[in-house]
């Protein structure tokens, strides 16, 4: 039990970090291109210039733009690197991997602040960093959910993982608040704090952190439940007794379910895929991470725009959406695991969350308690869906009966969601920037769109989990009627 609290404590620190090292760039956007007449002061050289304050190359009319360029080469870089980030994430130990990708990851967020520093005004660089930040944080996810899968069995799976995502919240509201202490005084210091951070947990995780349960003399956790476990005991409570014929199949699944005593072959790529409902989960996710995404790097920069507020209080503002994301994670997780529901519960949250984005739009900012309140409900609806997948979902389906024992699919599965819902985190921040010179409306319609089209892809699970429910209570009834 010590082991497993260390690995939970440990690894909700790891991913705490990566999230704090890539929040700043929304929290520093709006002081990048700024309102310089608003500030009440001449420009130094005397003209009228509108941009003087403006931090080059960011300080052309073409500014949105550059900003989703930005965006996009991390998310890019992310979302491919993500999908080979897994195999090696199951062919490497995961202390180094995880350990290595956050040295480096805190470096390129230096990199990034230091470009304040050395006076660096080429567009070149910060896009260079961000590709290579994208790059070794793809180390990040597959690394610690295959951590907490090794120690956690499917039980309260969804709570336990539920509680333990809200790391993802946390790490943008302290990266929001660390980044904006420095946003409006050295920029450069929003980048450079977060990124000394993450590389210190880098060496606790070094030092500290076990992979498997074997490793320190601890039996590993259940994944399935009694009756997957024990398919015998459970067709002798459906049918009675058991003929020869149908004994002797039990045994031949239940010896091939048995983990052998050799270490298991990591699955491939393509045996991933053929896990029943990866392909569904991860289209999902593709749409619901675009939603959420575009919120962690646009949401500050609109308060700006829409609420008129200052940089410094915008970040602040923002920080509002991830705490209703602690609060939908842990919501989805709970829901899913006493319904055993969890295509169900994805689907309802994203069905609410739609109208919520278009309420929030319209009437968001009626003051300020209005605001506060749709934040943290919008922030439930669409980061619970995205939490429930990336966790819950992704070790339910990586510790899949059809694997047969083999533990060496879940970073592999966890990398194919995760990689497929990054394609849509690049997405979203790239349509945001192209979209919103058209108009704000028009980006919140492309978010409401992007939530249904994630619902709709899940109607085959949830078709599936209702006829099961309905199947459930037959099968009740007759018992209790015989």
């Amino acid at each position: 039990m010590r082991y497993r609290g260390l690995t939970l404590v440990l690894t909700f620190l790891f991913y705490t970090s990566y999230h704090l090292s890539r929040k700043p760039i929304s929290i520093v956007k709006s002081e990048l291109h700024l309102n310089c007449s608003a500030l009440g002061r001449s420009p130094p050289n005397s003209t009228n210039s509108t941009t003087w304050c403006d931090w080059a190359p960011f300080d052309q009319e073409n500014y949105k733009e550059l900003f989703g360029a930005l965006d996009n080469a991390f998310l890019v870089a992310y979302a491919i690197g993500m999908f080979i980030s897994g195999i090696f994430g199951e062919r490497l130990p995961l202390r180094y991997y995880l350990s290595g990708g956050m040295v480096l990851s805190g470096l390129f967020t230096c990199l990034f602040g230091l470009g304040y520093f050395w006076n660096i005004h080429m567009l070149w660089y910060f896009v260079v960093i961000q590709i290579f930040n994208g790059l070794v944080q793809t180390t990040g996810w597959p690394s610690v959910v295959t951590c907490v899968g090794n120690w956690f069995g499917k039980g309260k799976r969804g709570l336990i993982m539920g509680i333990w995502n809200s790391h993802t919240s946390v790490g943008n509201i302290l990266g929001s608040l660390i980044a904006g202490v420095w946003v409006s005084s050295a920029w450069g210091l929003s980048f450079i704090v977060p990124g000394i951070i993450i590389i210190v947990m880098g060496v606790v995780c070094f030092l500290f952190l076990v992979e498997y349960p074997e490793d320190v003399d601890c039996s590993p956790p259940l994944h399935h439940s009694e009756s997957e476990k024990n398919p015998e005991e459970a067709l002798s409570t459906d049918n009675g007794n058991l003929n020869a014929t149908s004994r002797e199949n039990i045994v031949d699944i239940s010896d091939s379910a048995r983990p052998s005593t050799e270490q298991p072959e990591a699955i491939s790529f393509l045996g991933a895929l053929r896990i029943p409902g990866v392909v569904e989960f991860s289209l999902c996710l593709l749409f619901a991470k675009l939603v959420s995404y575009t919120f962690l790097y646009w949401l500050p920069l609109y308060i700006v725009n829409v609420a008129h507020f200052s940089a410094k209080e915008a970040g602040d503002m923002s920080t509002l959406f991830d705490a209703g994301g602690i609060i939908g994670g842990i919501l989805a997780g709970l829901i899913s695991d006493y319904s055993d529901g969890r295509a169900t519960t994805c689907c309802v949250m994203l069905i609410a969350a739609a109208p919520m984005l278009f309420l929030y739009n319209h009437i968001g900012q009626n003051g300020i308690g209005t605001s506060i309140a749709m934040l943290i409900v919008c922030g439930a609806l669409v980061n619970g869906p995205y939490a429930l997948i990336t966790t819950a979902v992704s070790a339910d389906l990586g510790t899949h009966e059809c694997l047969k024992g083999n533990s060496k699919a879940l970073s592999t599965v966890t990398a194919i969601i995760d990689g497929t819902g990054s394609i849509g985190a690049a997405l979203g921040p790239l349509l945001a920037g192209l979209i919103s010179p058209t108009g704000w409306n028009n980006v919140f319609y492309m978010l409401i769109t992007a939530d249904i089209l994630a619902c709709l892809l899940l109607s085959r699970l949830v078709y599936k989990e209702v006829q099961g429910w309905f199947g459930s209570c037959t099968r009740k009834r007759g018992f209790k009627e015989f």
